[in-house]
């Protein structure tokens, strides 16, 4: 069964997909999949779109259609923990949804009927990928924690300050790994994933953020992705 590579940007994707001999592109769910070969390794890669929503969709069409054996997301995110600088990579232990909230009847952050607000990465498979960022980029800063998601970019101090405050543990802050690692959670499928640090979504946050998929993290995912798979 093949390996799931995503992406929630194109220049991201595309540089994935440089170094694709023989991919084909299938549709499904509204969506271009690429399957062949990366690395020697039978792969499927796919641009997840931006949120929840779109990331939720494209784990469930990777898993029912694809029946991928297991998911790595690469991606960009936004440096909330103190110390967590812009071009530091972090890999996700946890994610939770930080714009969660059915309070008062479930405490706030819980996914109703879990009985859970973080949803676990897997394992062995994070912790191949956190050696596959130690071979690929060896003078990076690596971060190993729970990541928050939610539909909003976030790109004010004053909103930085607040999340900082409320979850104190955070380390970064996106727009997609909480959806799928709680699709995974439901299929039993193994995810991991790993984010370059782009910007402090603070009040420059937005005049980073482009320039930086562009320049740095479309890179960034391409070595991880490769030394992952030769790994």
């Amino acid at each position: 069964m093949p390996i799931a590579i995503v992406s929630a940007m194109h220049e991201e994707l595309a540089a994935v997909l440089a170094f694709m001999p023989d991919e084909h592109r299938q549709v499904a769910a509204g969506r271009a999949f690429w399957r062949g070969h990366l690395h020697g390794k039978d792969v499927v890669a796919v641009l997840s779109r931006i949120g929840k929503v779109a990331a939720a969709t494209t784990a469930t069409a990777l898993i029912e259609r694809f029946q991928v054996d297991s998911i790595l997301f690469t991606g960009v995110a936004g440096g909330l923990a103190a110390g967590v600088g812009v071009g530091d990579v972090v890999v996700a232990d946890s994610f939770l949804q930080h714009d969660m909230d059915a309070s008062p009847i479930f405490p706030r952050y819980e996914v109703p009927l879990y009985g859970a607000s973080r949803f676990a990465t897997d394992a062995a498979l994070t912790a191949r990928l956190l050696a596959a960022v130690g071979t690929a980029l060896p003078s990076a800063r690596v971060h190993h924690g729970l990541v928050a998601s939610g539909d909003r970019f976030v790109s004010t101090t004053a909103e930085s300050r607040a999340l900082q405050q409320a979850l104190p543990e955070v380390l970064a802050v996106e727009m997609e790994g909480a959806a799928i690692a709680q699709v995974c959670r439901d299929y039993g499928v193994p995810f991991a994933a790993v984010r370059t640090i782009s910007d402090r979504a603070d009040d420059a946050a937005h005049g980073d953020f482009l320039q930086f998929v562009q320049d740095i993290a479309s890179r960034h995912s391409a070595a991880i992705v490769e030394a992952f798979l030769r790994g």
